[in-house]
């Protein structure tokens, strides 16, 4: 995986977020230790197998546990016991078994080993020690670990296309302290250089070329960008590092000029955004969506769920975490189109978000961990924002019929 260059500090300004707040319900939480259903049930042990089993990295290290993932997704789309069995038995086939680390990690020297992979097995040790002294209380393992010191490894969240990011909002959705304790341990090793941009003091703020409060304009500008042509021959998330090394003024001209005057409304039209770029991408029936764009919806949705979880001050440096890797990702796959009338206008043909829930559980596509995660993603969007005007549904129509 990459690894972003450390920025200058110079052209820095700082800049505090902790007075703005993006003030959003939030989604149901579920308690998977006292569930009594079935399918619930099945859930909570299943998780837990894969806690015991199985790394949170495997082929090499350069890959991502997504089990719970796939099962949460699913869970919340209506999966009953024996769908969840099936994903299971087909996610695991993928993955490597536990081996021990290179030494122990304390709570002396736990910093020192931030974005050491092999230590993977060493953190998640060290996390479940920490559960016990804390009482078994995983939030507060979670404040201690994530959101506290002078450079909170929570802003660094993001890395690994927000691998991190992810298994912590499906911690956080389903009560979880195994897949809690996961979402620390890939926090730690996947910990990266994109912290610098976050950390307090803030050193984000180069003045900006222009200013909006739209993404939909920044992608405009983005894409009539000259200084970015030319860039790179063909897609992929190995342009990420070259744009932060060679265009990085460039990057954060764009990143700094979204402009938040209404959080909650400027969050709902990122949200149309994500959709809007993963359907966009997929125009010719005989390819399938991009796989780094996947990562910018279900990116989305996981701040989406942690918003009203995480304390205030970090929210607004979440989503400006998710912007700019958001703004990295579309630039690495070649600037995009993304033609809106044309979602829009798709015929949802009396297709439901029941229909969507069974192509994403019971489909042919149902063991393909993005794919289930991507409409869990869009359903909960159109949840939040509601469908009307909007291009969710539109969305979902689609991505269920090609992928």
């Amino acid at each position: 995986m990459f690894q972003l260059p450390i920025p200058s500090l110079k052209s820095f300004k700082l800049f505090s977020f902790e007075k703005q707040v993006i003030d959003i319900p939030s989604v149901k939480v579920y308690d998977l230790e006292s569930a009594q259903e079935k399918p619930a049930r099945a859930l909570k042990h299943l998780l837990k197998l894969n806690h015991a089993n199985f790394a949170i990295l495997y082929n090499a290290r350069k890959f991502h546990n997504h089990a719970p993932h796939l099962l949460s997704a699913a869970f919340l789309q209506g999966a009953d016991a024996e769908d969840l069995t099936r994903l299971y038995e087909s996610e695991s086939k993928l993955l490597d078994a536990w081996e021990d680390a290179p030494a122990e990690v304390t709570t002396y020297d736990w910093r020192d080993h931030l974005g050491r992979r092999e230590y993977e097995k060493a953190f998640v040790d060290f996390f479940e020690d920490e559960l016990v002294r804390f009482g078994y209380d995983w939030k507060q393992v979670v404040e201690e670990y994530l959101f506290s010191g002078k450079e909170p490894v929570f802003n660094a969240v993001i890395a690994d296309l927000g691998h991190p990011l992810i298994h912590l909002a499906y911690a956080y959705e389903m009560s979880s302290r195994e897949v809690a304790m996961e979402a620390l341990s890939l926090a730690a090793v996947c910990y990266n250089n994109i912290h610098n941009y976050l950390d307090d003091p803030v050193p984000t703020k180069i003045e900006a070329s222009y200013h909006t409060t739209s993404v939909f304009e920044i992608f405009d500008k983005v894409r009539s960008d000259k200084q970015l042509d030319g860039l790179f021959v063909t897609p992929g998330d190995h342009n990420i590092e070259k744009l932060f090394s060679n265009r990085e003024g460039v990057l954060l001209n764009h990143w700094n000029a979204w402009t938040l005057e209404n959080p909650i409304e400027q969050f709902r039209e990122s949200q149309e955004l994500a959709a809007a770029l993963l359907v966009s991408t997929h125009r010719d029936p005989s390819t399938k969506y991009d796989f780094f764009l996947v990562h910018v919806l279900t990116t989305s949705h996981a701040v989406r769920v942690l918003l009203p979880l995480i304390p205030p001050k970090f929210q607004v440096p979440l989503v400006r975490q998710w912007w700019l890797i958001t703004l990295a990702a579309f630039i690495a796959q070649l600037r995009p189109d993304t033609p809106l009338e044309s979602i829009r206008n798709v015929d949802l043909k009396g297709r439901d978000w029941d229909w969507v829930s069974e192509q994403a559980v019971k489909g042919e596509n149902s063991t393909e961990t993005h794919y289930v995660k991507a409409l869990r993603s869009l359903r909960e969007m159109a949840s939040t924002w509601g469908g009307s005007g909007r291009i969710l549904p539109q969305s979902c129509c689609e991505v269920c019929r090609r992928v």
